[in-house]
């Protein structure tokens, strides 16, 4: 099961929050994703690790549309990406 933890509290780019989903697939990525984000303040990063190419796909685009700004989608390894967005 997938957890996430609290890392640091700052607005100033530093991650607030860590979700690992990489167990996870669509469409739960992105529910999880929103609830976690949902659950920051305006400002704060929230730093999700995905383990498909689907959700890594489809989670940036769908936070976007929610109008929270994707900062980066990285993938560092060979089923493992790392997408960073920052609460509206």
């Amino acid at each position: 099961m997938s957890e996430t933890s609290t890392v640091s509290n700052e607005t100033d780019g530093a991650v607030a929050d860590v979700l690992d989903i990489r167990n996870d697939v669509c469409p739960y990525t992105f529910v999880r994703s929103k609830l976690a984000l949902e659950e920051l303040e305006a400002g704060q990063v929230l730093e999700i690790h995905l383990g498909n190419s689907e959700s890594a796909t489809n989670v940036p685009r769908s936070i976007a549309l929610e109008d929270h700004e994707v900062l980066s989608v990285d993938k560092t390894g060979a089923s493992h990406w790392v997408i960073r967005a920052r609460k509206a």
